[in-house]
């Protein structure tokens, strides 16, 4: 074996080396975090809370609890699908619990509407936790009722089993960032500006303040 084979042959070594272990780091990655759905109205407006919390990895906007695969966002909004808007939250249970998350949502809504949320109206902007087993359903059924009672009102909100997850396409996620330009009726904005605009003119930060007061996590952070 020539010096120079056994350089080649090492180099490949290497390189195979490194590919396993981004593998097994992208694995392990991908075994230490869990997901929840849930639904809270606006898709970008939940998206956009959720992220900023410790311990969350990402969260998707899209669409869950329907009977159509693959459905547009044009399809929801319009009604029959039978979807909500949703968002899917990756997280990491070592620094933030399924529990501390569902605190978080049912703070962050209205959950005693059960015809959309704040100026969204329809059944598409109405609240759900979706959940996969029995462990999950209990834990929300306990947030579910722990929210009740410190607001001292009927929650509406429903646990419903969790079916597909539907991506919405990427013109919607990452929306309330995004510094792409959009027209709207106060002219050329970028969609972070937009959404902004949108969320104060919907009323969400003020009718969660109003029911929630200091215990509203993201009213007045967007």
């Amino acid at each position: 074996m020539t010096a120079h084979f056994r350089e080649i042959k090492a180099a490949a070594l290497a390189v195979l080396i490194l590919v396993g272990l981004c593998v097994n780091t992208s694995r392990a990655h991908a075994a230490d975090t869990d997901t929840l759905i849930i639904a809270g109205g606006c898709f970008w407006c939940v998206e956009a809370d959720f992220e900023k919390v410790s311990g969350v990895v990402e969260a998707v906007a899209g669409f869950a609890g329907g009977s159509v695969s693959n459905p547009t966002y044009k399809e929801v909004t319009q009604g029959g699908t039978g979807h909500y808007e949703a968002v899917r939250i990756t997280y990491d249970p070592s620094r933030v619990s399924r529990r501390q998350l569902l605190h978080l949502f049912f703070r962050s809504v209205d959950p005693t509407d059960s015809g959309g949320q704040f100026c969204d109206r329809g059944n598409s902007y109405r609240t759900a936790v979706f959940v996969e087993n029995n462990a999950q359903k209990k834990i929300a059924e306990t947030s579910r009722d722990a929210a009740m009672q410190a607001l001292g009102q009927r929650i509406v909100t429903p646990i419903l089993s969790a079916g597909p997850f539907w991506p919405a396409d990427a013109y919607h996620q990452d929306y309330y960032k995004s510094g792409d330009i959009v027209l709207t009726r106060f002219g050329p904005r970028t969609k972070a500006k937009a959404y902004s605009l949108y969320r104060d003119a919907c009323g969400r930060d003020d009718r969660v303040k109003e029911l929630w007061g200091n215990e509203a996590p993201f009213a007045g952070q967007s």
